[in-house]
């Protein structure tokens, strides 16, 4: 995958509470401010690009912050879109939902790493502590070192809810605040191990190895079968179903060339799902 660069159009980052936010109820602002998931946020980038490329008039104000963060800029209408890399909470399912695509929980290891596959309950009870040891996993004799995300991230609801099983990670783990921030951890200690998104595995200047989970690879085949077992909707909110620039942004992800743009960064695409 190749590395992203943003334009100023595009990535303006600017999110604040005295942006007007009047497309939300209906009326068009001068930008579309987008907040949320640091899973989802690359690849809304890479769309933006293309769109102030297509639409030099438009204005797409793209923030960071986690899926939690971009929800609470939605209620609190400091943001029109929020993105998120988790599934709804009861309390959060009153707000408008589309998932723009899905994307797999890549498992990572350093390179030199022997261990090719987990099963789900050995991960678990990596991040649990309850082994502390790659030898315990037919890999060296080494103490694991687990990198997790921290909480309240969309990649951490997600590893909490498809590995954890109600079951907490171990307070002795690294915790990190970005998907990069495993991955480039990963990439230079050999006895660590890590979670981030499948569509970032190649985005790096260091090799990472994902592992196999319960002999399933991740691919965007074995994620669209629902074969591999680690997988997430990625999903934009909004208080209402947007209108004005921001439903003309979202209707821009949802056409052919928004499909292939996703499909061509490492996501599994499909058509609009609300």
């Amino acid at each position: 995958m190749k590395r992203r660069k943003m334009t100023a159009a595009a990535c303006c980052l600017m999110i604040t509470a005295v942006l007007s936010l009047s497309a939300c109820g209906g009326r068009q602002a001068a930008s579309v401010v987008i907040a949320g998931s640091t899973s989802v946020q690359p690849y809304v980038e890479v769309l933006a690009e293309e769109y102030a490329r297509l639409r030099p008039d438009s204005v797409i104000d793209i923030q960071g912050g986690g899926s939690s963060a971009g929800i609470t800029a939605v209620e609190s209408d400091t943001a029109h879109i929020g993105m998120s890399s988790r599934n709804l909470k009861e309390s959060e399912r009153h707000l408008w939902k589309a998932e723009i695509a899905k994307d797999g929980l890549a498992i990572i290891v350093h390179p030199s790493n022997p261990v090719e596959n987990l099963t789900r309950g050995q991960l678990r009870d990596v991040y649990t502590a309850d082994v502390t040891n790659w030898s315990q996993l037919g890999g060296p004799d080494a103490r694991i070192h687990i990198i997790a995300r921290e909480e309240g991230s969309g990649t951490r609801s997600a590893f909490d809810d498809l590995v954890m099983a109600e079951r907490r990670i171990a307070h002795g783990a690294i915790v990190q605040d970005s998907n990069g921030a495993v991955r480039q951890l990963v990439a230079d200690d050999p006895y660590s191990i890590g979670f981030i998104s499948l569509g970032l595995v190649d985005l790096g200047e260091r090799p990472v190895k994902v592992v196999r989970i319960d002999g399933v690879a991740p691919t965007r085949e074995s994620v669209l079968d629902a074969e591999y077992p680690l997988y997430r909707s990625f999903l934009f909110v909004a208080k209402e179903e947007p209108v004005g620039p921001a439903r003309q942004f979202l209707d821009f992800i949802f056409s052919e060339a928004g499909r292939r743009l996703l499909t061509d960064e490492g996501l599994v695409a499909e058509d609009w799902i609300e």
